[in-house]
């Protein structure tokens, strides 16, 4: 049964690279590929015009520039048309004075949502779920994000996340749980039993052996 359902799993895991796509977008057709050497925040959302909806976008839009800062390409999706989408946008400035800033896909067609795994049939079969994918600027997807569509998403743990593996990368290390920028991290454990005896005099912060932690150099 397993092995039937990996041969019929159509979207990403994480550690795999992103499926390229080209779309329609509010500012043009893209295509993801073009986006490497960036990070990239996939997002999906189930409809534009709908009121959880409209609160993200206008969170989301308020995250932009600092995503910007951080090599990151944000990027919103639903299964919806470029003139709702437009219309949509145009609402949003009127009603709470908030640009949109990133493009947004018309996936009227399912294409993107279903190479991503957006599209939940439990749910609905006509809309996406609130989907997000982080995907790194090797093309490589790090994180994803379900969330239901009566629950809407925390800003500050898409930009926690974003930062956590930027760090992991950057720094060779892991993030404990509630990290963020300026806590400490956690060193890489002992691979072998010899390394293992020598963990507790490298001038770590150590529980033990295989929990040891360290401040990283001030920016």
């Amino acid at each position: 049964m397993e092995e039937v359902r990996e041969e019929c799993r159509s979207f990403p895991l994480i550690g795999e690279p992103a499926p390229d796509f080209e779309a329609v977008t509010t500012h043009g057709k893209i295509r993801l590929s073009q986006f490497l050497g960036k990070w990239v925040v996939l997002f999906s959302h189930p409809a534009d015009f709908t009121p959880v909806c409209t609160t993200e976008f206008v969170a989301f839009s308020k995250i932009n520039d600092e995503l910007e800062a951080l090599n990151t390409q944000l990027i919103g999706l639903s299964i919806d048309s470029v003139h709702s989408h437009i219309a949509w946008i145009r609402n949003i400035k009127e009603k709470f004075d908030v640009d949109v800033p990133f493009p947004v896909i018309a996936d009227l067609d399912m294409k993107v949502s279903k190479l991503f795994g957006m599209v939940h049939p439990n749910v609905s079969s006509t809309s996406a779920v609130r989907a997000v994918f982080v995907i790194d600027d090797k093309g490589i997807v790090r994180a994803i994000l379900y969330y239901p569509q009566s629950t809407g998403r925390n800003m500050e743990e898409i930009i926690r996340i974003v930062k956590a593996l930027q760090t992991a990368d950057a720094y060779n290390v892991a993030t404990p749980a509630n990290w963020k920028p300026g806590d400490k991290v956690i060193v890489p454990a002992p691979g072998t039993v010899e390394a293992a005896k020598t963990r507790l005099q490298e001038g770590y912060e150590c529980y033990d052996w295989y929990l040891c932690m360290k401040e990283l150099p001030k920016e």
